[in-house]
Formats: structure tokens, sequence, C-alpha cells
């Protein structure tokens, strides 16, 4: 699916079609929460506090031990 990045008043954003909002299951007021790829990408998914919460305890993770994995990748 291809979107268009549009200038929304002094914003700039995109508009989701109805399928992908109803797919997501959201509603208007939602929010979303956006992870960056390994591949560079992006993924949207809806919002759920226990998921940021874990994502938050990773990306800590990450970065106490980025020496480490970055030895393991090799």
């Amino acid at each position: 699916m291809k979107l268009e990045v549009k200038k929304i008043g002094n914003s700039t954003g995109v508009i989701l079609p109805k399928e992908l909002v109803a797919r997501l299951r959201l509603e208007q007021g939602d929010w979303l929460y956006v992870v960056e790829t390994a591949d560079g990408g992006l993924r949207l998914t809806p919002y759920d506090p226990t998921f940021e919460k874990g994502m938050q305890i990773a990306e800590k993770a990450m970065k106490t031990y980025r020496n480490a994995l970055a030895e393991l990748a090799k």
C-alpha cells in the first residue's frame, strides 16, 4: 500500500485509508506505536502500554550490552 505524505495545517502527515484503519482496529483519537525495523523500514502497531514498556526495557538492554551484541552479530 502506497501512502502520500501531505501537509496538514502546520504539520506533515499521512492519511490512512479506511481499509488500513479497519485492519489495525483503530478509531479516531487512538495512538500508533512506530518501530524501526532492522532493514530500515517502519512497523506501525496500535499503541499498547505493555508493548511500549517492553520496548523500553529492550532498548535499555541493547544500549547496555551494545558491545556484546555487536560481537555476537559477527
